[in-house]
């Protein structure tokens, strides 16, 4: 099965928005690192408990560290009845094209971990 996919220079310069959300499926240290603003987190291994804490929005992109366990996710939500696009190259490509990466800590040097 062919997952969708979407490089990051190719996804909306504002996210979320009404028409689209971004879906963080790493590890809480991994988001605790940095994150891109207004993401929603909900790590690869807790989705299928919390499917009703996904964004609302017409299309999902969904994002992890490389695009591996993204792709996965996006491939699980698409077969349950969501429009899922995995962001390749994950958050490190997102960063590499300087996209904004922030940390939930105050006065804490964002990265991607």
């Amino acid at each position: 099965m062919q997952v969708p996919g979407v490089q990051p220079e190719e996804l909306p310069a504002e996210l979320p928005t009404a028409a689209a959300a971004l879906l963080d499926v790493r590890e809480a240290d991994e988001w605790a690192a940095g994150h891109a603003p207004g993401a929603r987190h909900i790590p690869m291994n807790e989705v299928p408990q919390r499917l009703d804490e996904l964004p609302e929005a017409d299309q999902i992109y969904v994002v992890c560290r490389s695009g591996g366990r993204s792709a996965r996710v996006t491939a699980y939500l698409n077969a349950h009845g969501w429009d899922a696009v995995n962001v390749e190259r994950g958050m490190n490509g997102w960063a590499a094209i300087g996209r904004p990466v922030v940390s939930d800590e105050p006065d804490a040097e964002a990265y991607v971990l």
